[in-house]
């Protein structure tokens, strides 16, 4: 353990423990005063922003991942009212979720408690520094921040401010803490942190996933990158206003924010839907998107728009995490294909399917390997906010524990409470 780190994991620890005996009203006076921090010292934080964003142009980053990265009035109004959310919700440390009494008169209560320490190691927006700093609070837990170099001076601004907000109104500010050298190094030391971290969220791209899961000797709660599919279905173009419903889904999934993991990356067409859908969606992505089409989903276009980019797809497309202005479209013959392409190319994710088929909606729904699967809906409502937890850990596409977008509950764990009066074990 590095002299940097090891001194800020023992105050963490050491700060959960005060901070797990804390009832709801401190909790959520202490993130009140937090978010009023961060709207005061909201001047200082965009000029931090403005110097990552600066940063990261110089060094070539695409612009769909410079939106991730940029804070605005807008976006830090954004991040107090997640804040506002969180502390409205119900306190979720204390439940007892069930009680029995065994027949030697033990009484037996499952009561949630928080997870303890976490750590969370997350790429570019600055708004995840603010979202799980809440989170963790409100859920007993304290938490290591680690976010990427490329929003450190954004992350530093935003930790000031809620620790600032934290101790001046009593609360508990080493529950708080970021990680900031900015070196690699530190995530390596955070993974092997045993001895103080009981979780740690990779939230990021394929890379930095596959970096925790595969060198962690510290518990991983698995985020997912969003390689995100919808399966567009004949039924659903039966009329103008279906064609154009259809179309503003594939807009919203595409083009609101492509930077994002719940973008849409590939459209799967049925064989019956290619001369309906293709041109009018090639005429609206012109000068928008890029297309990269099979076959098939390319000769249904006709006249290709002059402002079209248009390429043939190659079999690395479908396994791609895009993140940026380009559209995979495979065609398909089947809802089944069209499930056994997703259940074979995707990440779990966000999976939607547009029909005016019950039994097409119910087989996508059931067999779809995916946290979150969508009907006649945009993938991009797979976020905690969109969800109504006001913030998130991020998307959880792992089976254990949590899955989907990770709000209070994930941060939580199970405690046996038992009373007994004398009973011994014969």
């Amino acid at each position: 353990m590095s002299n940097v780190l090891e001194p800020i994991l023992i105050s963490l620890k050491q700060a959960q423990a005060k901070l797990a005996g804390e009832n709801c009203a401190a909790k959520d006076k202490a993130l009140a005063a937090a978010a009023a921090a961060i709207s005061r010292e909201r001047k200082a934080i965009l000029e931090a922003n403005a110097r990552d964003v600066e940063q990261a142009r110089k060094g070539g980053m695409k612009e769909s991942l410079v939106d991730r990265l940029l804070l605005n009035d807008k976006r830090i109004d954004g991040i107090i009212e997640g804040i506002e959310i969180v502390i409205r919700q119900e306190d979720p440390i204390g439940r007892v979720q069930s009680g029995w009494t065994i027949p030697n008169g033990l009484q037996i209560e499952k009561v949630t408690v928080p997870i303890g320490v976490a750590a969370i190691i997350y790429e570019s927006r600055p708004n995840v520094t603010a979202d799980c700093a809440s989170l963790a609070y409100k859920a007993g837990c304290s938490i290591l921040l680690r976010g990427s170099s490329s929003a450190l001076e954004s992350n530093k601004a935003l930790v000031k401010a809620i620790k600032a907000g934290l101790n001046e109104s009593g609360g508990i500010a080493d529950a708080v803490a970021l990680a900031q050298s900015g070196s690699r190094d530190e995530v390596d030391e955070i993974l092997k942190a045993r001895e103080y971290i009981d979780a740690v969220l990779p939230r990021g791209g394929h890379e930095l996933i596959r970096r925790v899961v595969e060198n962690a000797r510290v518990p991983v709660i698995e985020t997912g990158e969003g390689n995100c599919h919808i399966y567009v279905e004949p039924s659903a173009l039966e009329t103008e206003a279906g064609i154009n419903n259809v179309i503003e889904i594939i807009l919203n999934a595409k083009l609101q924010k492509p930077g994002v993991c719940n973008a849409v990356e590939t459209l799967l067409v049925h064989k019956n839907a290619l001369a309906t859908l293709m041109p009018r969606l090639a005429a609206t992505l012109a000068g928008k998107c890029e297309l990269r089409c099979d076959g098939a989903s390319k000769a249904a276009i006709g006249a290709i728009p002059a402002a079209l980019v248009l390429k043939d797809t190659s079999e690395d497309d479908w396994g791609t995490e895009f993140l940026d202005y380009i559209l995979a479209v495979k065609t398909v013959v089947s809802c089944e294909e069209a499930v056994a392409h997703i259940n074979m190319y995707g990440t779990k994710h966000s999976e939607a399917i547009i029909t005016n088929d019950l039994k097409s909606a119910e087989k996508f729904r059931s067999q779809t390997d995916a946290s979150c699967v969508y009907v006649n809906a945009s993938t991009r409502f797979t976020d905690g906010g969109q969800f109504g937890f006001g913030a998130e850990l991020g998307i959880s596409t792992q089976k254990f524990h949590a899955r989907g977008p990770m709000g209070l509950e994930a941060l939580t764990t199970i405690k046996y409470l038992v009373t007994g009066s004398g009973q011994i074990r014969s």
